[in-house]
């Protein structure tokens, strides 16, 4: 059983947030554009770096997200929206219950206004090993769920990008982590989900990177 957790504990958590999905390079969804398809579906993962749920330290601990709607859900003109959460297994009791009031809404700040604009069907919510991995100079990025999820990417590059250089965007008007940040476009690799209902298996789409920065109180750092 997890412990109950006051939704006015202060908190701040920064890290790492990356997607793979069904749409073109780049998403449009990152552009608060309607999807390549006109539907989307994807992983979504967050690797936290440093984070705290008052006197709770969530530092490295990572929770992935498998998601689909139909329409645009920056314009709000989005249906048939459905989610499901895998959090870290690692966790210990305190750390699960910080976890889930933060990511699932109730804690305030960012999550709580992007769950409410995405408003999905939870399909469910389950403890597991969750390995996040992103190269410290984003060249790619990976996660995988044994079994369930697997994601992984390489950074977006071509003939005349400069060696070693990203494609970045600026002041992205969809950021899925918020404003404030940076978008570094990748090419999904893997792109795999079987659970809870989401199952697809693909290569060569859209992914993006963000660094996120949140606090309890609506900020983005």
């Amino acid at each position: 059983m997890t412990e109950q957790v006051t939704t006015d504990t202060r908190w701040h958590l920064t890290g790492d947030w990356f997607d793979v999905c069904k749409c073109a390079i780049p998403c449009p969804c990152t552009f608060a554009q309607p999807p390549t398809y006109g539907d989307c579906e994807g992983v979504l993962a967050w690797h936290i770096r440093e984070g705290n749920f008052g006197d709770v330290r969530l530092d490295g601990l990572n929770v992935l997200m498998l998601g689909s709607f139909v329409g645009n859900p920056w314009a709000r003109t989005h249906t048939d929206a459905y989610a499901a959460v895998f959090f870290d297994e690692r966790a210990d009791d305190r750390q699960r219950a910080a976890l889930q009031s933060i990511f699932g809404g109730e804690a305030g700040g960012w999550p709580a206004e992007f769950g409410e604009m995405f408003g999905p069907e939870m399909r469910g919510m389950e403890f597991a090993p969750i390995r996040i991995e992103v190269d410290e100079d984003l060249s790619g990025w990976r996660a995988e769920v044994p079994g369930r999820v697997s994601a992984t990417a390489e950074a977006l590059t071509g003939p005349t990008t400069p060696d070693g250089a990203r494609v970045q965007v600026l002041n992205a008007p969809g950021a899925e982590v918020g404003p404030g940040q940076v978008a570094t476009w990748g090419r999904a690799t893997t792109d795999r989900a079987d659970a809870f209902g989401f199952s697809w298996d693909r290569s060569g789409k859209s992914s993006k990177h963000f660094p996120f920065d949140w606090d309890g109180d609506g900020g983005t750092g």
